[in-house]
């Protein structure tokens, strides 16, 4: 009876630790999303940062697992006016939208979010991975004032567990994004 031998590679990998580096160097990659593409297509440069999605975790789960602050976590909220058009809004982490200050800025009578499965329709997207880039429905998106001066942002890449990191610039450049001054601390 002939016993099969373990390669030099599988014989070394049982007698070092499992954290070793250079098994750990290949970088996780996601496939491409409606987001992605639309970031390529318009030459922006971005990186990837996937994590483990919790239902319900928020903006404020991802920074904790990626280790970023919660601030410069943009969440993409969408919602609708009065006559039920809809908009986007992109918002720090850590904070809410003020709908008040929000329906005044863009001379609506008032603004509320859309249930999960109207937003789902409107963006193309799941709630809890919702990206202002690649939306399937032309929508006007506004951007709280504040995001626009942080070095660099995380924001949903297009699928839940996956956010991708820009220079907010490309927010108000080639996204279009309208400042406003809305948000409100939790």
């Amino acid at each position: 009876m002939r016993v099969a031998r373990r390669s030099r590679f599988h014989r070394i990998l049982a007698r070092t630790p499992l954290s070793l580096p250079f098994l750990m160097s290949k970088k996780a990659h996601v496939s491409e999303t409606p987001a992605t593409a639309w970031l390529k297509a318009h030459g922006v440069a971005f990186t990837e940062h996937p994590y483990e999605y919790v239902e319900h975790g928020g903006a404020q789960h991802s920074a904790a697992v990626l280790g970023f602050d919660p601030f410069a976590v943009v969440k993409t909220l969408i919602m609708q006016d009065e006559a039920a058009k809809p908009l986007a809004i992109l918002m720090h982490g850590n904070r809410t939208v003020s709908t008040k200050n929000l329906a005044r800025q863009i001379g609506a009578k008032s603004v509320e979010p859309c249930k999960p499965e109207v937003a789902n329709r409107h963006s193309g997207y799941l709630v809890g991975g919702t990206s202002p880039f690649g939306l399937k429905r032309a929508m006007p998106v506004y951007v709280e004032s504040t995001v626009l001066d942080l070095p660099k942002i995380l924001i949903n890449g297009g699928r839940r567990g996956f956010l991708v990191g820009i220079d907010p610039a490309v927010l108000a450049g080639p996204l279009g994004a309208r400042p406003v001054h809305c948000a409100l601390a939790e």
